[in-house]
């Protein structure tokens, strides 16, 4: 009897046991080639905890996420998972198979829960999709918007881990407080990745980072953990000073008196405490993104000066115009940021603003002496896939040598032979980094930078900050990180409520004075109704009936359903060239780089054969190839960005009449 009883009382503590230590991973080790990732590294997510996962970019964060999903296996150690406990992960791979935004998003929805469809109604509506955007093709919508749809699929599943790898790329500000805020009256588990330090800071209990191949988790933000680290590090240090200094006093008296008889005791007793010693390694330099850009004088007080400038994608006298009457005087010490929602017309500002878009009307003057940086992560495409890159940074000015190329190099991480890379072989976030570095090797004063911050780690980021705070010239930049917002900007351009609006403060003065309230409350009402982000209530959200009024008369339901109809013809008319232009584009893309493929394989033969007819026959062939490649990627740039804001305008003449079925 007494046994039965002691079986239960274990049972029953085991159970306790498991429901404090949700997942469990145990003395992990995982390598690639001769890259060690992590070597014996332990963590426990317990009950209610949100943990932000840290670390260098290549260092083992999306690795550890794959672990603990069942995508990867650890080289040894193990990880415990309870039985029946539920993990979302969000994914940055797109795929749909439904018709429609609600259907696909419903796909999340659990087995019991099939017919909940409500449940994705708010989650949908918090990610900022109107009622008319629950039936329309996936497809339909931009990068940004699929991405929200993708995570959608995950919040709906109502997992008890929920884990988030980059959550923030390519979503507008309003979207990424909404996340957040979701994510605090999240009452399960979270492990997130984000670069974005203030992000991650306001959703999370803990921080796990790894760092030296092994994982640390320490309560607090993310400020605590580096601090942490860096006193650690400190300490370690000091004592393997102290430590060495004491070896080499002890070996030193070893050496001195080992042949006097009346020592050897003392002698010997310094051996054997040498014997037990550990002595400590050297800690290894970590590679970290550190650099400062190039400046160059400029001793007026007006950079550069935009009188009433006015664009569309579209015909001016048939539509709104995405930018209309924008006037700015941008001076030296100016950081300007562009804010607002995604598709209302940021990047398109920023590429008058630099020259690389002509505006239908108003013009854009820049003072002499003025020298424009310009980024965009999809200018990415504008690098030379054969060149290396130290060759793509060493022709970005003419005054650059190959020493000044090699150490700009290095402060873009590609240190040694990693600097003979060709771009061709390097990820989306190297090249990023290969754009930054060319902006570095030219003397400027004026930097344009969109969304600079997507494929950087947080140290990164940070070393961003620092660089952008110390130049000595005029920042114009577009970014979702509030970080970089309350650390830079002294200007804003607001895209807010259809308009564009300058505010002359700080980020923080204009959270003050209202900031995003209007939005904000949009994005949490559908169709009149609050947004309720728990999923445990069972109410649906209802369609209501607007007022719609045109020319101050009250239209009917008929009459709407016409104006509806004949919007929806309209824009097929408008955004149907377009969408056939992209897929005619992306198909001559897909057969120049297998032309080109095929080239490169002539390539390889022809330099076995030793052929030098055939070589110079085939790289005039190579290089005509590439540039047809590099005008086509152009082409779809510029129709992806016209289809883009077609579908924005006509989407928000839909919102306006609502959903009145």
């Amino acid at each position: 009897m007494w046994r039965l009883s002691y079986i239960n009382l274990l049972n029953e503590f085991v159970k306790i046991i498991q429901d404090i230590f949700m997942i469990n991973i145990d003395s992990i080790s995982k390598s690639y080639s001769n890259q060690v990732l992590l070597k014996s590294a332990s963590l426990q997510i317990n009950q209610g905890e949100k943990i932000g996962l840290v670390g260098r970019n290549g260092h083992g964060k999306t690795t550890v996420l794959r672990m603990v999903t069942a995508q990867e296996e650890p080289d040894s150690g193990q990880i415990q998972i309870p039985n029946n406990y539920r993990i979302g992960y969000l994914t940055q791979h797109i795929a749909f198979s439904k018709s429609t935004v609600l259907e696909e998003c419903m796909l999340g929805l659990n087995e019991h829960e099939q017919e909940h469809y409500w449940k994705a109604e708010k989650i949908l509506a918090g990610l900022g999709f109107s009622d008319d955007d629950m039936n329309k093709e996936p497809s339909d919508f931009s990068g940004g918007y699929q991405v929200r749809l993708t995570l959608s699929k995950v919040l709906v599943s109502d997992p008890d881990l929920l884990i988030l790898d980059e959550p923030t790329n390519y979503l507008d500000i309003v979207s990424i407080r909404w996340i957040a805020s979701f994510l605090r009256a999240w009452r399960r588990e979270v492990l997130l990745i984000t670069h974005d330090r203030g992000f991650m800071d306001s959703i999370v209990t803990h921080i796990a980072g790894i760092h030296r191949c092994a994982i640390r988790k320490i309560v607090g933000t993310t400020s605590k953990y580096y601090e942490q680290i860096a006193q650690d590090e400190e300490i370690y240090e000091k004592t393997r000073l102290n430590e060495e200094k004491r070896i080499k006093e002890m070996e030193l008296f070893i050496t001195r008196f080992r042949a006097k008889a009346r020592l050897a005791g003392l002698v010997q007793s310094r051996v054997k405490a040498l014997n037990k010693m550990d002595k400590k390694d050297v800690l290894q330099k970590i590679d970290s993104l550190e650099f400062s850009f190039r400046d160059k004088s400029f001793a007026g007080k007006k950079m550069m000066e935009c009188e009433n400038i006015t664009f569309s994608y579209d015909d001016l006298s048939q539509e709104r115009a995405l930018i209309e009457d924008f006037n700015i005087t941008v001076a030296p010490e100016d950081r300007v940021a562009i804010i607002g929602k995604n598709g209302k017309g940021k990047t398109t500002l920023l590429k008058i603003l630099s020259g690389k878009l002509a505006p239908n009307l108003g013009k854009v003057n820049y003072n002499p002496g003025v020298e424009i940086g310009y980024f965009e992560q999809t200018n990415i495409s504008s690098l030379n896939s054969n060149a290396t890159v130290e060759e793509e940074i060493l022709y970005s000015h003419t005054d650059m040598d190959r020493q000044k190329a090699r150490n700009i190099c290095g402060a873009m991480m590609f240190e040694g032979d990693n600097a003979l890379k060709k771009i061709a072989i390097l990820s989306g976030g190297e090249k990023s980094r290969v754009m930054l570095g060319k902006l570095l090797a030219k003397p400027l004063n004026v930097l344009m930078l969109d969304e600079p911050t997507n494929h950087l780690d947080m140290e990164s980021c940070d070393s961003l900050v620092a660089a952008l705070d110390n130049f000595n010239g005029a920042l114009l930049l577009v970014t979702h990180n509030e970080m970089f917002l309350h650390s830079l900007a002294n200007r804003l351009i607001v895209f807010k409520n259809g308009t564009i609006e300058m505010f002359e403060g700080s980020y923080q003065e204009f959270l003050d004075k209202g900031g995003w309230e209007d939005d904000e409350s949009k994005s949490q009402k559908n169709s009149g109704e609050e947004v309720d982000i728990s999923l445990n209530s069972s109410k649906p959200i209802s369609a209501a009936v607007s007022n719609f009024e045109v020319e101050g008369r009250k239209v009917s339901k008929k009459e709407l359903r016409k104006l509806r109809s004949e919007i929806i013809q309209e824009r097929s008319k408008a955004v149907g060239h377009l969408e056939k232009n992209v897929e005619k584009t992306e198909k001559l893309i897909e057969k120049c780089e297998n032309r080109l493929k095929e080239l490169h394989g002539s390539m390889q033969e022809a330099s076995e054969k030793m052929n030098g007819k055939e070589i110079a026959a085939i790289g005039i062939e190579i290089s005509k190839c590439q540039a047809e490649i590099d005008l086509l990627f152009e082409s779809l740039e510029k129709s992806l960005d016209e289809l883009e804001s077609k579908r924005v305008i006509f989407d928000s003449r839909l919102l306006e009449i609502g959903d009145f079925e």
